[in-house]
């Protein structure tokens, strides 16, 4: 699993710009079964997204697709954790410690 940290490196009206780019590609990586959860920071400073997986360069090159990195209006962190306990809702992401 990975959190994805977006800090936003331009103005907040050029991320604007693009928030509709952005929210589509979203939508794209929530079809596709890789974001399970995504949001603005407070104060709006970037955005936080759940991903899922475990194949790191699989989420940076989704990470690189955003409209907002193309664009060069955010920076990303990716950190990715072993989901070991999760709520009900969460279960089928959870994961096993590496043996």
């Amino acid at each position: 699993m990975f959190i994805l940290e977006l800090t936003y490196t331009a103005p907040v009206e050029r991320v604007d710009a693009l928030l509709p780019d952005h929210v589509a590609w979203l939508d794209t990586q929530y079809e596709a079964g890789v974001f399970i959860a995504s949001g603005r920071k407070e104060p709006r400073d970037g955005g936080v997204i759940l991903a899922a997986g475990d194949d790191r360069a699989r989420i940076e090159a989704v990470a690189a697709g955003d409209p907002f990195a193309v664009h060069g209006v955010c920076s990303y962190r990716i950190t990715e954790f072993y989901a070991t306990k999760t709520s009900q809702a969460l279960a089928p992401y959870r994961q096993e410690l590496p043996g």
